[in-house]
């Protein structure tokens, strides 16, 4: 069986919860990413995505320059941990309705990102029925 530490994405910069939205967009850019994991010190806070920053924040008329990103950040996110394998992260992002997810070490600590599209082009299983539950409406 394959397992998350297989196929995840490792060296993942963080961002931190009082950094600015325009420190967060700026980062997003440099890296080539939509979304980074929020930390608190090292402890995983939560997750920011560019849409967070637009829709949460620019549209609300928040200033980038002095916003946060705990103003906009999902606070409630899911993680997995990298000795799991790619068929209990699918069921579980299927369930979730996410794309990606943070993984921890067993100090809680960021050590990874896995995203539907690893698990797609870097091992054999289907996500196809992973995308079916993602993309389902709520």
């Amino acid at each position: 069986m394959t397992r998350i530490s297989d196929i995840m994405t490792r060296d993942v910069e963080v961002i931190q919860r009082d950094d600015t939205l325009q420190h967060a967009a700026q980062r997003m850019r440099a890296l080539d990413v939509g979304a980074l994991p929020v930390c608190d010190g090292k402890a995983l806070a939560g997750m920011v995505t560019d849409r967070d920053i637009a829709v949460r924040g620019v549209a609300e008329g928040m200033v980038p320059q002095e916003s946060r990103v705990s103003d906009v950040m999902t606070e409630d996110v899911r993680w997995c941990r990298a000795d799991e394998t790619v068929e209990q992260v699918l069921e579980q992002m299927g369930e979730q309705q996410v794309r990606r997810l943070t993984v921890l070490d067993e100090a809680r600590q960021v050590i990874g990102i896995v995203s539907l599209g690893d698990l797609a082009t870097r091992q054999d299983g289907h996500t196809d029925e992973a995308l079916r539950e993602i993309s389902e409406p709520d």
